[in-house]
């Protein structure tokens, strides 16, 4: 009950001064999470400092995109606060659905120079790369891997192994070892059950095929364009390296994941782990303090790993900025939000809740590495991003690489290089509508 006492407290000063604003009920939208319920805790202590009333608006992640873009397209007052995706920062700019935070950053003295680089370019600047400023960043995250610590431990699996391939069992050094890995566990008898190799994104209906395919896109060289903000996609798109890549992860889910996971995205993978069908998957760094409190196969049955280079390190990028939507009509109190947000012990806070802070003061920490199993991974990960298209045209541009993909590797149509080449007439059509090209 201290936090209602607190709030009580803090509502009856602001009431009292005059030259107070009156307190507001802000509305927080995001996606329906872990991290979305550590936020809410978190967020208690803003309540109590600052008179206003939190309310969250969580809307499942299969859903967030086309019920947040909806609600920002026909500029709706539902959201006073939005942490949205990363790719929706330039449509968010250049539509005006999100407020410029320069002058209120300068004012309050909040400096980008105190995040991860890679996650101020990625969830707060447009156009990409310039210091004009739509967000705060609030969630960092990328696409990592879990695996059954237990099982690779075990005397009889890891004289399997070495007998099979001539090597050790281990974490994965590159994209091909892990196929090796999830092929050696496909099919294998444990404890008299059946096991799978691995649980990879192939889902259609969002974006997931799309994140999944990158994580191996990336490590391969794939690039968007041949030189950044010219859109010359022919070369790059479909280099021989992104044909490559992009017919390596039809072969991992031919050979090396649970049948039956031709629409899996998140929850089918976590749920593939917690199981027990699958040795490792794929999934968001945001979901592994879950991962490993879990009764089952969390603790010292479980590890992660970076996702694995190949020909260079890459990871794909997750994670949102927090944005005041310019339709709201509490702005004022909004941003009093995203003042208390960037705080370094508010920070420091948000990582030990759950949530993956992007200050430097909690990254850079010495103890942060061994602050969590994971946290020297995400550090590492963090370090080699990529994102998606962040272009206005984001959802079209989406739409186009998840049926391009998911036809070739779930569908079984065509080729990766046919795939990839129509991939680019898609996106040509897209950026010629724009007129970017």
């Amino acid at each position: 009950m201290k936090p209602i006492i607190l709030r009580t407290t803090a509502v009856a000063v602001v009431m009292a001064g005059a030259s107070v604003a009156q307190a507001d009920d802000l509305t927080l939208c995001w996606a329906a999470w872990d991290p979305a319920n550590a936020l809410v805790e978190l967020s208690k202590d803003f309540e109590a400092k600052s008179g206003h009333s939190m309310s969250f608006e969580f809307v499942p992640w299969p859903n967030f995109a086309d019920r947040m873009l909806n609600e920002l397209n026909s500029g709706g007052k539902l959201c006073d606060l939005l942490i949205g995706d990363s790719q929706w920062i330039g449509g968010g700019a250049e539509n005006g659905h999100y407020v410029k935070l320069n002058d209120f950053f300068d004012a309050e003295g909040i400096s980008m120079d105190d995040f991860a680089p890679a996650t101020v370019y990625a969830y707060s600047t447009w156009p990409k790369g310039t210091p004009n400023y739509y967000a705060l960043p609030a969630m960092g995250d990328a696409n990592g891997w879990f695996y059954r610590k237990d099982w690779f431990e075990r005397d009889d699996i890891k004289a399997a192994f070495k007998a099979e391939t001539g090597r050790d069992l281990g974490e994965p050094k590159t994209q091909r070892e892990m196929l090796e890995i999830a092929q050696f566990f496909q099919g294998r008898e444990i404890d008299g059950e059946t096991r799978y190799g691995a649980a990879i994104f192939t889902e259609r209906g969002s974006e997931g095929i799309t994140m999944g395919v990158t994580g191996a896109l990336y490590p391969w060289g794939f690039k968007y364009e041949n030189t950044p903000g010219s859109y010359d996609m022919e070369g790059a798109v479909n280099s021989a390296e992104a044909v490559e890549a992009l017919e390596f992860y039809k072969e991992f889910y031919e050979t090396a994941t649970p049948p039956g996971y031709s629409d899996s995205y998140m929850e089918q993978g976590l749920d593939a782990f917690k199981s027990g069908q699958v040795a490792m998957a794929m999934n968001w760094f945001a979901f592994f303090p879950g991962l490993y409190a879990d009764p089952n196969t969390g603790g010292d049955k479980i590890d992660f790993f970076v996702n694995p280079p190949q020909n260079q390190a890459g990871s794909t990028l997750g994670g949102q900025g927090i944005s005041v939507v310019a339709y709201s009509d509490k702005q004022e109190a909004a941003l009093e939000y995203i003042k208390w947000f960037a705080q370094p012990d508010i920070q420091a806070t948000w990582w030990e809740l759950g949530g993956y802070s992007a200050h430097n003061s909690v990254l850079n920490d010495p103890g942060f590495v061994d602050s969590a199993p994971f946290a020297g991974d995400f550090l590492e990960a963090m370090e080699s991003v990529q994102d998606f298209w962040q272009e206005p045209a984001y959802a079209e541009l989406l739409l186009a690489m998840q049926k391009r993909v998911h036809d070739y590797v779930v569908a079984d149509r065509g080729t990766a290089k046919e795939a990839l080449d129509k991939l680019i007439e898609d996106w040509t059509e897209v950026f010629e509508d724009e007129g970017k090209l």
